[in-house]
């Protein structure tokens, strides 16, 4: 028992060295997305304020506050996210602040487009005034104001496409338009995405009857 008792003593510690440099060895490190580089398009100027990055183009001005635990520096034409800690929520914010940076640039340069189908009998939506009006199956049209910023094109009578600077902004919109007739679950009629999958329940007569 003595013999046991010595054995554990000496053991142990050897144990908490081995997990202290077990926990010494976690590093975290560059978020693969954060690292990537950020080309600036012809025609975009971008203006850096500390974490205040100003994005201008021919879609406009945009603007975006990065996170203070990273920095941003343009070289060559090309912008960089720095991360200034090594742990784990300043790679989260390597990666998010790369992304906001990156849909900026692309927001004011190119754009951001979705594309909408409304589906079932006699629907319909057309654009006038700065409105969207939307049959959709009910007594009276839905009427939604378009927001500065963003167009909105009617191809069809019956597929929308929207788009604008600020990614956001478009899928803010265009999950408003969808708000107005979600796809019911038995037929699918409804405001869907293009290219989106409606699962569809079966019909409560659909098996047949039970013998």
């Amino acid at each position: 028992l003595y013999c046991e008792t010595m054995l554990a003593q000496r053991v142990q510690p050897f144990r908490a060295a081995a997990a202290s440099r077990r926990r010494l060895t976690i590093v975290c490190k560059d978020s693969r997305i954060g690292r990537a580089p950020i080309v600036v398009p012809k025609g975009v100027s971008v203006t850096l304020d500390d974490n205040l990055v100003r994005v201008k183009g021919p879609n406009g001005i945009l603007e975006e506050t990065l996170s203070p635990l990273v920095k941003i520096e343009q070289v060559d034409g090309k912008l960089k996210i720095v991360k200034l800690r090594d742990d784990r929520v300043a790679m989260s914010q390597h990666g998010l602040s790369r992304t906001l940076v990156n849909n900026i640039v692309t927001g004011v340069s190119t754009g951001f487009e979705k594309r909408m189908e409304m589906v079932g009998t006699g629907y319909r939506a057309s654009v006038g005034n700065k409105e969207l009006t939307l049959n959709v199956g009910y007594s009276k049209p839905r009427v939604l104001v378009i927001p500065e910023g963003l167009k909105v094109a009617v191809e069809k009578n019956t597929t929308l496409v929207i788009s604008g600077a600020n990614k956001v902004q478009v899928g803010d919109f265009c999950a408003t338009i969808r708000r107005q007739r979600p796809p019911e679950p038995y037929k699918g009629k409804g405001i869907r995405y293009t290219g989106e999958v409606i699962k569809l329940k079966e019909g409560k007569g659909a098996g047949g009857k039970k013998k």
